[in-house]
């Protein structure tokens, strides 16, 4: 009798286990498998007129083939935009942050900053608007950032170049 409760309990344990490892795994992998297709948006020819800065993702830490991203990125007086170009490697919890420090290269270099979080990453390719607060002025901000919020972990920085207009 001892031995089949010793079975139960395996089986029952082994099950739990093996039930957890696959939804993390789940979790982790999602992204990857079915990734959202490309954005397209598009900017309103008033929302254009007012550019402030400008700036290009890199891939911060060549060593890490996972976090990258490329392409580029304009910050207009409410809105920041991500070009057609803009591609990040996938990953889950992925967030569009202006912050007020430049050349971001590692997760560290974000500790003690202030940043200004825009939303979520709607996808992984393609052109994305995001509005920018009321009350935030963008020339006081010289990077945007892609930012996995679930591991705290730097994707990729675009330090931001002003443009002669704003100065």
């Amino acid at each position: 009798m001892n031995r089949l409760w010793r079975g139960i309990a395996i089986f029952v344990l082994g099950g739990a286990l093996g039930t957890g490892f696959g939804v993390a795994l789940g979790f982790f992998i999602f992204p990857y498998v079915f990734p959202p297709p490309a954005a397209s948006e598009r900017l309103a020819e008033a929302e254009r007129s007012g550019l402030v800065a400008a700036g290009t993702f890199i891939h911060a830490n060549p060593s890490d083939p996972v976090h990258y991203g490329k392409g580029k990125v304009s910050v207009f007086e409410r809105t920041v935009f991500l070009e057609p170009d803009f591609e990040v490697g996938p990953g889950p919890a992925f967030h569009v942050y202006l912050v007020p420090k430049a050349s971001l290269r590692s997760s560290s270099d974000l500790k003690d900053a202030r940043f200004v979080n825009l939303g979520g990453l709607r996808a992984f390719k393609g052109s994305q608007r995001y509005a920018i607060p009321a009350g935030v002025d963008p020339k006081d901000y010289q990077s945007v950032i892609i930012w996995c919020e679930r591991f705290g972990v730097l994707i990729s920085p675009a330090d931001l170049t002003t443009t002669v207009a704003a100065r």
